[in-house]
């Protein structure tokens, strides 16, 4: 089957930087691309906001236009491991950062989620 576990999240002032990892194990060989989502209180957690993703095999970057220039997606391919690099962090980036896989075929697979708190 195959899990995501984040990692990283904490408290981190405005205007400050944090890094989240997403640790995959047994599907990644399938994977297509594996993102970021965040949640905020009251949304379920396949309605999150797209923060940002990877294409696995090609490294190709995305990024929803709030984080753009702020954050950087990365992948470490040996240890199937994606990172979150939050650099000028902001109140607004405050939620429940959520890796998500997107495969080739199939369905989505999610993690559990990493809390980050930006405070002002």
């Amino acid at each position: 089957q195959g899990q995501l576990v984040e990692s990283g999240g904490g408290l981190v002032q405005a205007g400050g930087s944090l890094r989240i990892a997403c640790e995959a194990s047994g599907r990644i060989n399938n994977a297509h691309t594996i993102g970021w989502f965040r949640q905020t209180p009251g949304k379920e957690r396949d309605l999150g906001d797209f923060v940002a993703g990877i294409t696995w095999r090609s490294g190709r970057q995305l990024y929803a236009d709030s984080v753009n220039g702020r954050f950087t997606v990365s992948k470490d391919t040996a240890n199937s491991t994606l990172y979150l690099q939050m650099n000028s962090s902001k109140p607004e980036d405050t939620a429940v950062y959520c890796c998500c896989l997107v495969p080739t075929s199939g369905s989505r697979m999610w993690g559990q989620g990493t809390q980050v708190t930006v405070s002002s």
